[in-house]
């Protein structure tokens, strides 16, 4: 009986004693479809090795703000995080071709420019000692207004919500005013008046019950911005093979459940913005010449600050 109570001792402790506990900030709420992909990439993984490597999640930016969460990756305060790709635009325009305007406008259009872009990523973030393991892509970004937009013309002047570079250029070419604002924050932001305007998917728009805020909404699909999920290379290295194969295998499941589950959501939450009373409407051929002249203006400018391998992402992906 000792011996039997000594030797489930001795298991409990080299149990305790190899398994991993991970805090995983994330940006983005509960109820948003990135961070539920994400829960269950957690239980996959905690499932595959037995509690050996156990993820806690800490969504919508409440252990790290979205801004230091890569930055905290490299730095191995965690082992891993999720931020927005194009977030990273400022250190390789690589990073930001998914949100460059009418470049990729479709799911099929999107997924043919991840393949560009990955190999590119993978060496850059590796320049930093981090590894990427799985990309999701938001529905295609529409527009919010109070009112219909009807030409370009109509944003001028408008405090426009800006998430990235390239959307305060966007917001900047066509005589908008751009603010920062994150997810979170949105409806506190159009709530006080400081944004009036914004381009974001469908998702964001329930997930911030816009109908509380704007009165209209048009499907542009003017980009398919994508969410990243990174792991610090050092801290990667450091699980046993197995453990390492149980990860990748669960990332790469979580990326195909992810952009399935994107794909759902674009139709759902499209719906259910016009059914909370938001007037959903196409946009007209003016409004649509207009926002591809500025893409148009945006990738020369794009192109004339891209570096060598940027570029190379842009060439595969237009060969494709």
């Amino acid at each position: 009986m000792k011996h039997t109570l000594f030797c489930a001792a001795a298991f409990a402790l080299a149990t305790s004693a190899t398994a991993e506990s991970w805090d995983m900030p994330t940006p983005y709420g509960d109820a948003t479809f990135h961070t539920q992909n994400i829960m269950q990439f957690a239980d996959d993984v905690r499932a595959a090795t037995d509690s050996g490597l156990d993820i806690t999640i800490h969504s919508a930016g409440s252990l790290f703000p979205h801004a230091e969460i890569k930055n905290a990756v490299r730095s191995r305060q965690v082992p891993i995080g999720e931020f927005f790709l194009s977030r990273l635009s400022n250190e390789d325009l690589a990073y930001g071709l998914d949100s460059q305007p009418f470049v990729a406008t479709s799911y099929d259009e999107a997924q043919k420019l991840w393949e560009a872009q990955k190999p590119v990523i993978t060496e850059l973030l590796a320049a930093e000692g981090l590894k990427p393991l799985f990309s999701v892509a938001w529905p295609a970004q529409g527009l919010y207004t109070n009112g219909e937009i009807k030409t370009v013309d109509d944003l001028n002047g408008l405090r426009f919500r800006a998430y990235n570079a390239a959307l305060e250029e966007f917001a900047a070419l066509t005589g908008a005013a751009p603010v920062q604002v994150e997810a979170p924050d949105i409806p506190q932001a159009f709530s006080t008046g400081q944004v009036e305007a914004m381009i974001t998917s469908p998702s964001t728009g329930v997930n911030s019950t816009a109908w509380d805020f704007v009165t209209h909404y048009s499907p542009i699909n003017a980009w398919v911005p994508k969410n990243i999920v990174v792991v610090n290379q050092r801290v990667f290295d450091g699980l046993d093979e197995t453990t390492q194969n149980a990860v990748m295998e669960a990332a790469a499941v979580a990326e195909k459940r992810g952009w399935e589950m994107s794909k759902a959501e674009a139709e759902s939450k499209t719906a259910e913005l016009a059914e909370n009373g938001i007037t959903v409407y196409e946009p007209s051929p003016e409004l649509v010449e207009g926002l591809q002249a500025v893409g148009t203006k945006m990738l020369e400018s794009w192109q004339a600050k891209a570096s060598d391998s940027a570029k190379a992402v842009l060439d595969t992906y237009n060969a494709k």
